[in-house]
């Protein structure tokens, strides 16, 4: 387990510089710069902003800076935000992002897991029908719908929730519902099919045979097994997540990492672009790290060599 570990971290740094590689690259193969669209600049303003930060230097140079930068945990300073770093940034708005995005998944696996659970129990029962034709309809709703829905009916035409922000509980509802909408769908038919699937494998038959009450197959045999597709999903999941969905948060006035990242593409802030860039993809491969982790103490025939 301590090679697997450590050759997947060195793996997951690898895949990070390549990461950074791509977005640098592609950032400044976009025609124009982040003061092009600054109408007022004279050309003698906009050739000092552009030493001021670097930006006349050949880009070989702005690579290695960028990326010696980045070795220091480093993500740059903003060009549009004076006098603000990327990571100022990222320690301002992840905590919005991750606080809606965590509550998210909490729902997600609490109604999820165990409506698809209570699908494949009752196959072709009328609650197997209703549970399967929700979900349905939830995996072909896309979340700005569902958020747009939401904050028309329960926020202008009800008032039961707040037009937007987190200053009250209230105001996490929305968000919540909209971001794990998709989700708590799509997880509650992946575990009906791989529980359907393991209820149909011969060691569940014996355990059955030998007398074990039905409780104990699904909860100690059948569950575990099952959940194995589930993880699979859910670990990539979680990193979209918590790093917000930008539509959602621009619905809901969520002051999170989605806001700046729209703000940043428009107004081709390169280093913002980037340094979220690099964040969410940190935050992906340390979730599907874990999941592979996850997989051998979920289900003790898969063995991790190194």
């Amino acid at each position: 387990m301590f090679k697997y570990s450590l050759k997947r971290i060195v793996s997951m740094l690898i895949t990070l510089f390549l990461i950074a590689t791509i977005t640098f690259i592609l950032m400044r193969s976009i025609p124009g710069g982040p003061f092009t669209s600054e109408r007022a600049l004279t050309p003698e303003i906009e050739k000092a902003l552009a030493e001021k930060y670097n930006l006349d230097a050949p880009l070989w140079e702005q690579y290695l800076d960028y990326i010696g930068d980045l070795a220091k945990g480093d993500l740059g300073v903003s060009f549009k935000k004076k006098g603000v770093t990327v990571n100022e940034i990222i320690i301002k708005t992840f905590p919005a992002s991750a606080q809606i995005g965590a509550l998210a998944v909490v729902l997600i696996l609490v109604i999820g897991i165990p409506l698809g659970v209570l699908s494949a129990l009752k196959q072709n029962h009328a609650i197997d029908y209703v549970i399967m034709i929700i979900a349905t309809i939830g995996v072909t709703i896309p979340s700005f719908v569902i958020g747009t829905f939401i904050m028309y009916i329960f926020g202008e035409k009800l008032a039961w929730i707040p037009a937007g922000g987190l200053e009250s509980w209230k105001g996490y509802i929305g968000p919540v519902i909209a971001l794990g909408g998709f989700s708590i769908a799509y997880v509650t038919r992946l575990t009906r099919s791989s529980m359907l699937e393991v209820l149909r494998q011969d060691y569940i038959r014996t355990a059955r045979a030998n007398g074990l009450s039905k409780l104990r197959v699904i909860g100690k045999h059948a569950l575990k097994n099952a959940l194995i597709p589930v993880v699979t999903y859910v670990g990539p999941m979680v990193a979209s997540i918590l790093t917000g969905s930008f539509v959602v948060e621009k619905i809901f006035a969520v002051p999170g990492m989605g806001k700046y990242f729209v703000e940043s593409v428009s107004s081709r802030d390169y280093t913002v672009i980037m340094g979220l860039t690099i964040f969410y993809a940190a935050i992906y491969i340390v979730m599907v790290f874990i999941v592979d982790i996850a997989y051998a103490y979920i289900d003790p025939r898969i063995k991790i060599k190194g």
